[in-house]
This record gives C-alpha cells, structure tokens and sequence, in this order.
C-alpha cells in the first residue's frame, strides 16, 4: 500500500508500506477519502507542535495527522464483533495513540473509535464526522447550564469547525445565531448554513455590554485567540466556552464578575454520545458536512492542499489515496 509521511518541514513523501494487520480489538480499514483538520496540518507541517511544550520531532509518524477518514471494514481481529467485513464506518475518534494514521490507503483502527454510517452518504457528506463530534462536545458542555433553546449564540471563528457549530446550534434549537469572522467568505458561507446574521468582530461596530438588549445569551470560541475570546466576554451574559485550542492567558476581569457573573467554561471529553448525536443529525439532514470541503485532491497533492489552506483558500481539502 501507499502512505504520507511528513519527513520535514514543508516536505512530504508518498511512500510504500506494508499492509498492516489489526491487532485483536481492532479492524483493517481500506480508506476511502480523508479530510483536513487545518490546525494539525498547518502546525506539523510548517514545523509547529500543536499544542504548547508538546515535542515534535521529523520524520513525523507515517500517515498523521490524518484522522477525519471513511472508509470500509477489509478484515476483524479476533475480539471484534460489532463490526463485519464490508461495513462502512467513519472515525469518530482520534485517540493520538495510534503508531499510524488515516493519510494512507489502509489503516488499523480500534472497533471503539468506528461508526457503522449509511453507505448512501457521498464520502465528503461523512469523513469529518470526527469533527462534527468535537464541536458537539462544546455543546455538550453548555447543556450542563441548561442548553441553548430559545437563546441567542454567539460563535467566533467560522473555519471548518465554526460551520458545523452553526449547524449545531440550529439543530439544537438556538433562537439566533450570531457568526463572528473577519472573512467575508466565510462569514457568507455560514449565512448559507444556518447563521441569522455574520458580523466582523469590531470593536467599533459592536460595542462592548452585557446588557440584555445588546448581548449574546452563551457563546462558543472556535479560534483559542485571546482577542476573539475576550471580545465574546465582553458581549455575553452567561457563558463563553471555549473550543480552540489556547496557547495564550485569557483575562478574565471585574468588569466579568457582576451583572451577572460570566461563566468561561473549558472543554470537555471526546464521547460517543458526542458522535451519535452528529451522525444524527448528519443523516437527518441538519448537518452538512459537504460544503466545507472546498477542494478535493489525490493524496499525493498534500503539499498543495495545505498551502490552500495557509493562504485559507480552502475551508477543508478531501483527499482521495486511490488517484
């Protein structure tokens, strides 16, 4: 078979490598197409650890940091039985575990971290769904204070993550939706998904308050930027939960404390309720995974895919490792 390897910054070899064979819990996947998750793949291949202080050394771990794929079941370890040979399943979960990852065309994977999804589905309606369960932890987390019903959402950063958050939010019965991008596309798109209005965040044109006329009911943070998130501190009245990954202090501040106090609330758990409920939601319609993927391109274009992305010429790539 062929898979990617990032050998160092900025370079990436399409290489062979033998099949690997599933361990006992696990189940061999012919992998059908895989999409982007911008973050991983800007940070590792421009030489950049994902998270703070987390070392990263090249050759990079053949076939990561792929992890959004969909594929079909090829062969059963000897433990499994939730799952059969030809089965269509998607990652719900990366568990960062594995010696491998999905930027090939087979991988092993544990039978746990599989979703059994309708072989009706186009491939690039599905291979996200890994992401799809990610933003709805955030919702899971806001559900802890009582859900979104009926409130006004404010979401800020509508990359890949912040257009399934607009969907989300729709689904789960927000009464408006507030998207915050400084790109004007992105901000267009999200109108197109579900968002009620799309707004640059500008000091200027949306003044700071808390009160309940100028307010967003809750909020959720997909950029991990300080400034976005403290910009959503200063226009929401009960609760900021932050998705993207901070790499920089928060402050958190008096003017915060009272009338009434904001809740900033962390992440939670990667689950499989998590993923359940998107895959829900996905086959009934209330979320479209297909119109983030704005390109889609052989595997051995990879280098190519991330520049889109760089120059955010693309929302998210799909790759295909059989072209």
């Amino acid at each position: 078979m062929k898979i990617l390897q990032i050998e160092s910054p900025g370079r990436a070899i399409w290489k062979e490598a033998p099949i690997p064979v599933p361990a006992a819990d696990e189940v061999l996947v012919r992998i059908a197409g895989i999409t982007t998750c911008p973050q991983w793949d800007l940070h590792l291949f421009e030489g950049r650890p994902m998270f703070p202080g987390v070392p990263l050394t090249y050759p990079y771990l053949p076939g990561q940091p792929g992890h959004e794929a969909v594929g079909l079941v090829e062969a059963l370890g000897a433990n499994v039985t939730t799952l059969r040979v030809g089965t269509r399943v998607a990652v719900w979960r990366d568990t960062g575990r594995r010696p491998q990852g999905c930027y090939a065309q087979f991988n092993v994977l544990r039978a746990d971290d599989l979703l059994e999804v309708p072989a009706t589905l186009p491939v690039a309606a599905i291979a996200a769904l890994e992401l799809a369960m990610c933003v709805e932890v955030s919702f899971q987390q806001l559900a802890l204070l009582g859900g979104i019903r009926g409130r006004r959402l404010g979401l800020s950063g509508l990359g890949p993550a912040g257009l399934v958050a607009v969907q989300l939010a729709r689904a789960h019965g927000a009464a408006e939706i507030v998207g915050l991008d400084p790109v004007p596309e992105r901000r267009e798109l999200a109108r197109t998904l579900g968002a009620d209005t799309t707004v640059a965040p500008d000091e200027i044109a949306w003044p700071p308050s808390r009160s309940a006329d100028a307010a967003l009911d809750d909020a959720i943070d997909l950029t991990g930027a300080p400034p976005a998130i403290e910009f959503l501190m200063d226009r929401t009245r009960r609760c900021v939960t932050v998705f993207g990954v901070l790499r920089e202090d928060v402050r958190f501040t008096t003017r915060h404390l009272f009338g009434p106090g904001l809740v900033l609330m962390g992440y939670g758990e990667h689950n499989r309720p998590a993923a359940e409920t998107a895959l829900r939601f996905i086959a009934e319609g209330k979320l479209r995974l297909a119109p983030l993927v704005t390109h889609t391109l052989p595997l051995t274009h990879y280098a190519e895919g991330v520049e889109l992305l760089r120059r955010k010429e693309a929302i998210k790539v799909l790759f295909d490792p059989w072209v």
